[in-house]
């Protein structure tokens, strides 16, 4: 089987996921592509695993170079002749979709919704154009059922799968009292200090500027305690200028991107992630992997992730930092808790959570999907029809079933240097503006 991954954003979970996949892909003996831009750790991860990894320019949000995106595209999808094309969130999810247009069986696998993350017209005109695209795809594979129930509940027509996250719990070891001990050890942490760490892209949908506004009140209880917020992103400087705004910042170290959370994870009392919106995060499980517990905002997936009997223990209201820190202090004050709650959390994560489960449901979804020999297109009301239609020249939504190749461009495709396509210029101009 061939596969091709196409993915932006190339940093983050979004990325280890496909890693994970093209790993496990490439020891089940299937050649596997991954288009995605350079920049990120995506492609030399994705090579590093197997892959044969194509270079496709894309910015994270759709915008004017949208058009030439998608056209590049196409042709990186005919010269690799998958049999399935997995898109990986949002931004893939446009461009693929609109490249592609059903003529090879294609999973999307938004990640969390693109729609959850913004509101007003913004939101309207995302969902729109996902209420219409999902005639593109043959499965939408969500990671949660939260996830999926959402996008019911947005009017979203699909075949609807749900393959929830995993880890490598190989890799992911729980690490001991001695191995925590190595760890604070070794970043020059104090140790016996009480720690909180936050693993996760800098930005506004994990959370970070709630977890610090919420620290004062922390270390107004607890003077001891200390915070570790471990990443990058376009939210960095903006966080760095909180933390100096502190009136205690030393109690808060900016660790940035580092290559391998492990240690960050084994060092920690306590990892938190007060997310505004996901899918299923990843972190918690390689936190809860590592033995540890974690404390999560309720967002999607978040309960699912949890071992039962955990959830009042490890949920708090989003976008809350007086309930975040009496949480937080209720933690860090109990460290034998901590300890019972990561050892629970460990076996769940084996038990639930092995990304070897999850790469062998996907490998049954692309047969499945392979063995359909139609895309799905339900019908669509007026009132769900986008503001973004398929041009005139657009191919029919059902493929071919000859062969699962794409075929040549479609009526309206472009060559180099004439305009794009009338339906990709207009998806760009709608999903610009979200």
């Amino acid at each position: 089987m061939t596969i091709l991954h196409i993915s932006q954003p190339v940093d983050g979970g979004v990325a280890r996921v496909v890693v994970d996949l093209v790993r496990g892909q490439r020891e089940a003996g299937c050649r596997v592509l991954v288009a995605c831009p350079q920049g990120g750790r995506l492609a030399a991860e994705a090579a590093g695993a197997g892959a044969l990894v194509l270079d496709w320019p894309a910015g994270r949000s759709p915008g004017p170079g949208t058009a030439a995106e998608v056209w590049r595209l196409r042709r990186i999808v005919r010269g690799a002749k998958p049999d399935v094309l997995h898109l990986h969130s949002a931004k893939a999810g446009l461009a693929g979709r609109l490249a592609v247009r059903g003529s090879v069986p294609t999973v999307f696998q938004p990640h969390a919704w693109s729609f959850a993350a913004v509101e007003g017209p913004l939101a309207n005109a995302t969902l729109r154009w996902e209420r219409f695209a999902t005639r593109w795809a043959r499965s939408v594979l969500c990671v949660s059922e939260r996830e999926r129930l959402d996008g019911e509940a947005a009017g979203l027509p699909a075949d609807w799968r749900v393959i929830p996250n995993g880890v490598d719990v190989r890799h992911y070891a729980p690490a001991d009292s001695a191995a925590r001990r190595a760890a604070r050890m070794s970043l020059g942490l104090d140790l016996d200090a009480p720690l909180a760490v936050c693993v996760g892209r800098l930005c506004r949908q994990k959370g970070q500027d709630v977890l610090l506004a919420a620290w004062p009140e922390v270390v107004g209880r607890l003077p001891a305690a200390r915070l570790a917020l471990v990443g990058d992103g376009p939210e960095a400087t903006q966080l760095a200028d909180q933390v100096r705004e502190l009136p205690e910042p030393s109690r808060v170290r900016l660790a940035g991107d580092v290559a391998d959370p492990r240690p960050w994870l084994a060092a920690a009392d306590l990892v938190v992630l007060p997310s505004r919106w996901e899918g299923m995060a990843l972190a918690p499980l390689e936190a809860m992997a590592t033995g540890r517990p974690v404390l999560l905002s309720d967002v999607p997936g978040a309960r699912e992730c949890l071992p039962p009997g955990q959830v009042a223990d490890c949920l708090v209201e989003p976008e809350n930092p007086a309930e975040l820190a009496r949480r937080l202090i209720e933690a860090l004050s109990d460290p034998i808790e901590c300890e019972r709650r990561g050892a629970i959390a460990r076996r769940h994560v084996t038990d639930r959570h092995d990304v070897r489960n999850v790469i062998a449901q996907v490998d049954d979804l692309y047969r499945t999907v392979l063995r359909t020999n139609s895309v799905a297109s339900p019908p669509m009301s007026p009132s769900a029809s986008p503001s973004v239609s398929p041009s005139p020249s657009s191919p029919p939504s059902s493929p071919p079933t000859s062969s699962p190749s794409p075929p040549s461009d479609p009526p309206g495709a472009t060559t180099p240097g004439a305009p794009a396509p009338r339906s990709a210029r207009r998806a760009a101009r709608v999903s610009r503006r979200s």
